[in-house]
């Protein structure tokens, strides 16, 4: 699914803020991203979702060697990989449905394929009588799940999600990783960016550790290589 081979990246002629990174994830994995402010995860998910080229070193990704790509294929490589941005990113003249929905009209999936998959994954995050309000009229907490509805609604092959726990309770958080967990059960590559220690404590995934731009692996049973 995903590997990073002697992977360095920095900004301009400043300090690397990624160093030697050197691993790869199974495809089907579930994996939690984690580290200190600053210590360059919001960077590594970009170069796992194409915003960024690394300054050094090899991207490989959902079969591709990223730096032999031509930029014209990029865009349909992306179509494959779901992310939620700590930022939301909303649309704010869409309604909650219609946010949603965008990724499914994109691929022009039919109109009553579409309703259905939208209003039943509204209901799972909690929103389903919010289906026609707009964002600004919501709260960071709804706004956060309304991201990660559209994010998960088009089952990518890769899910990159930074910090979705962050703006709700530990009761919502939690049932946010199981729908996570439920996706990942379809084969979808999941790598959750998280603060939260009592989540990481919960959960039985492989955890990578950034500290300083360098990357650790905290426990035993990850498919890390």
């Amino acid at each position: 699914m995903l590997r990073f081979e002697n992977v360095g990246m920095r900004y301009g002629i400043g300090p690397e803020v990624l160093r030697d990174l050197n691993f790869s994830l199974d495809e089907g994995s579930f994996n939690f991203l984690t580290g200190p402010s600053g210590a360059g995860k919001t960077t590594l998910l970009k170069l796992m979702y194409l915003a960024l080229r690394p300054t050094r070193g090899l991207v490989h990704l959902l079969g591709h060697d990223i730096a032999l790509t031509p930029r014209s294929e990029l865009p349909m490589i992306r179509r494959q990989i779901g992310v939620v941005f700590q930022e939301f990113r909303l649309i704010p003249h869409l309604s909650a449905f219609d946010n949603v929905a965008l990724p499914l009209r994109i691929s022009k999936e039919r109109e009553d394929v579409i309703e259905k998959h939208v209003k039943e994954l509204l209901m799972w995050v909690g929103l389903g009588n919010q289906i026609l309000a707009k964002p600004a009229t919501l709260s960071g907490g709804q706004q956060q799940r309304i991201a990660i509805a559209r994010a998960i609604i088009a089952k990518p092959r890769l899910l990159l999600a930074d910090e979705p726990t962050g703006n709700v309770d530990d009761n919502i958080a939690l049932r946010l990783i199981h729908l996570f967990e439920e996706l990942n059960k379809t084969g979808t590559t999941v790598i959750i960016a998280t603060h939260n220690q009592k989540l990481l404590e919960k959960l039985d995934h492989p955890v990578i550790k950034l500290t300083n731009g360098e990357l650790q692996i905290l426990n035993n049973n990850s498919n890390i290589l």
